[in-house]
């Protein structure tokens, strides 16, 4: 029986994958350096420098961006609580879209589709798209992640 723990560079290339791995609202990409543990590759020598290399962590999303848009919705949700006067499980399905919003040029478009997705509202909600739209003022749009150098 053989007590020895793994080789390192075998329990790193066991995790290495090209895959996106889900997170909470981003994407991380493992990139494995050349010739490192995929399966089928053939067994690992641990003579070789090349394989002891560690993959290479590429975050696509900026965590600062993603802060302010989870912030955002929290407070769209609490808005939404409050002009339908219920809990967030039992208000009616309102899709806001805040990247589609933020790919219409102007306020006034902007007004115009969150109006339609607050058509059931009996509530005033000018109040509520003049804030959302104060808030998304200068937030980009978070973009799918694109695959470089793979």
């Amino acid at each position: 029986i053989n007590n020895t723990p793994p080789h390192p560079a075998m329990s790193a290339a066991s995790t290495e994958t090209s895959a996106p791995l889900p997170t909470a609202g981003s994407r991380v990409f493992f990139q494995g350096a050349p010739g490192v543990g995929c399966v089928g590759s053939g067994p690992i020598n641990g003579d070789d420098p090349v394989q002891k290399k560690q993959g290479k962590v590429t975050v696509k999303y900026d965590r600062k961006e993603l802060r302010k848009r989870l912030v955002l919705e929290e407070w769209i949700i609490e808005q939404l609580s409050e002009l339908y006067d219920c809990e967030e499980e039992e208000m009616p399905e309102v899709e806001i879209d805040i990247d589609d919003l933020l790919e219409v040029n102007s306020d006034d478009e902007r007004a115009s589709k969150l109006q339609e997705s607050l058509i059931d509202c009996y509530k005033p909600t000018e109040d509520f798209v003049r804030e959302l739209l104060g808030r998304i003022r200068g937030m980009r749009k978070l973009s799918a992640p694109t695959k470089k150098g793979l």
